[in-house]
């Protein structure tokens, strides 16, 4: 195995262990950060569904509140949670893959009921008080998506009057959503979760993309400073090496009409080539004291 081949080798070998365990620690990196993406638009849009329900508690429900109460037909515009879905229901025929629901799990409107996965935060909610926000990664029909999660807490008195038992509650609603459903719920009980979906499949596409550009781009980097290493192994090293391999080869054999080689420079292979001419002359001086 020649010098050429023993240097190749090596370097070949150092940069697949760096190539296996950089694209290793990147596409983990590059799935975080469309992870973390993901988790921003949803946080954007539980953001801008609070606005909503505080809007809804702060405008739309006292205005409401007499016809609700007293009134022949009840307004469900002045639910806070009706007021948020119905509002991204909207958003939704624009982008279907994004979704936002506050699933109960005993819930006034039947629609509200929770799914496993749903019911899965909800209890997770209700057994850990102190939990404030979860995530999770499920696989759909149209790809993976992101939930994001928040409790949906009792901690106004009010809305147990609309959630306590059947009688307190206002007659509009009950001619609405029945008698059956929506009560019992206990102050300061968590009863429902806030749940945003986002869809991860263009992030982690992106991400993926991204992660292969960076990973050819490093690669082309190796092949170009292999060739560029080559060649000045080539010119400063093999060569001269060659060069003066045959030439001791030569002087070796009696051959005293091999010319001198000359490198210019300081560097070790000047300095090689230094001492096998001296060596060489040496050679010739003490070979012509013989021949006299």
């Amino acid at each position: 195995m020649g010098l050429r081949m023993k240097f190749n080798l090596a370097v070949l070998v150092a940069f697949l262990i760096g190539f296996a365990g950089s694209g290793f620690f990147l596409q983990r990196l590059f799935i975080d950060n469309a992870r973390q993406q993901v988790l921003q638009n949803a946080r954007i849009m539980m953001s801008s569904a609070d606005a909503i329900r505080r809007f809804t508690v702060a405008f739309v429900e006292p205005l409401a509140e007499t016809q609700n109460n007293t009134g022949s037909k009840f307004v469900p515009a002045a639910v806070p949670s009706f007021a948020a879905q119905t509002t991204f229901k909207d958003v939704q025929t624009r982008f279907p893959d994004f979704t936002y629901r506050e699933p109960t799990l005993n819930p006034t409107n039947l629609t509200d009921r929770p799914s496993d996965w749903e019911a899965d935060y909800i209890n997770a909610f209700r057994n850990k008080p102190g939990l404030k926000e979860l995530t999770g990664d499920r696989e759909t029909p149209t790809g993976r998506v992101l939930s994001l999660a928040r409790p949906i807490p009792i901690d106004n008195p009010d809305c147990l009057v609309c959630h306590s038992t059947p009688s307190a509650a206002p007659a509009t609603m009950l001619a609405t959503y029945g008698r059956n459903n929506g009560f019992g719920w206990q102050l300061h009980e968590v009863v429902g979760a806030q749940v945003v979906s986002v869809p991860m499949e263009l992030p982690l596409r992106q991400a993926q993309q991204t992660f292969v550009t960076f990973m050819a781009i490093l690669l082309a980097v190796f092949v170009i400073i292999v060739v560029i290493l080559n060649v000045l192994l080539h010119y400063t090293v093999i060569k001269p090496v060659v060069r003066l391999s045959r030439m001791a080869n030569a002087v070796s054999l009696g051959d005293v009409s091999v010319e001198e080689y000359e490198r210019k420079g300081r560097d070790e292979i000047a300095v090689l080539s230094n001492s096998f001419n001296r060596m060489r002359r040496s050679i010739d001086s003490a070979m012509r004291m013989l021949d006299a």
